[in-house]
């Protein structure tokens, strides 16, 4: 497989555990199969275009498609980045993926959720995360595109890790927001929105470091499958973003 993607053994040993147990006859190699899935979502390939030494593209569709469903990935995203060091600061944002015309075809009363919603952009999807302060990845949350950064961070607050601040910009300046971190014990460096009457002062020079998850954001765009979103089902797209989260920054 020289060239080709490979996760060493570590790796291995490190996600592992979250796999689920075979049943019947054993599973074809994990480890060339999930290679291969990575390397698919990667660059973008569609599967039947998978390089042949990751065996017949139809194991690795199957394996991931069926584990998307039963959230295996999403669970060895949350394991890995929960045995981090516990951060001092965290940072807050969301970001727009784009929707290929294939992905948008699934009909919305479908069986599965899309997550596709029409922007001034288009059809997309939004990204809501959570990151430390060395921009790592701790909190993911895919809705519709249209959802409002402050809608986002409603449903993700529950999920915030201690930590004694949380750098945000200013479309996340809200009473609510403030109020409901300074509850968890979590300082909010905010800046104020232009339509606040009295500014809210914040630390300066602490928030020159958000640009750290725009960074992540950059990271995972750089996998061809995250930056344009071609999986019709929400599971299958969300699970794409933790597996290319899991490998660009917990492995």
């Amino acid at each position: 497989m020289s060239g080709l993607f490979l996760l060493s053994e570590a790796q291995m040993a490190r996600i592992a555990p979250h796999f689920p147990l075979a049943h019947g006859m054993p599973r074809v190699d994990d480890r060339r199969v999930i290679s291969g899935i990575v390397y698919v979502i990667k660059h973008g390939l569609q599967w039947k275009d998978a390089p042949k030494d990751y065996g017949p593209h139809k194991t690795l569709y199957n394996r991931f498609i069926r584990w998307s469903r039963m959230g295996v990935f999403d669970r060895i995203f949350a394991g890995l980045s929960g045995q981090g060091p516990k951060p001092e600061r965290i940072m807050i944002d969301a970001t727009h993926l784009k929707a290929h015309r294939t992905a948008a075809s699934l009909l919305k009363k479908g069986l599965f959720p899309r997550c596709i919603g029409r922007t001034k952009g288009g059809l997309n999807s939004k990204l809501h995360a959570v990151c430390d302060g060395d921009g790592k990845p701790l909190v993911m949350l895919l809705t519709e595109g249209q959802m409002s950064d402050h809608k986002g961070a409603r449903l993700i607050l529950g999920a915030l890790p201690a930590a004694k601040a949380l750098l945000g910009d200013r479309g996340y300046d809200s009473n609510w927001f403030r109020a409901a971190l300074t509850e968890k014990g979590i300082e909010p460096c905010i800046p104020s929105s232009k339509s606040r009457k009295v500014e809210i002062p914040h630390d300066k020079t602490l928030y020159r470091q958000r640009h750290k998850i725009e960074n992540m954001f950059a990271r995972l765009k750089d996998w061809r499958r995250i930056a344009t979103r071609y999986d019709r089902c929400a599971h299958a797209f969300f699970s794409a973003i933790c597996i290319a989260a899991t490998v660009a920054f917990w492995l």
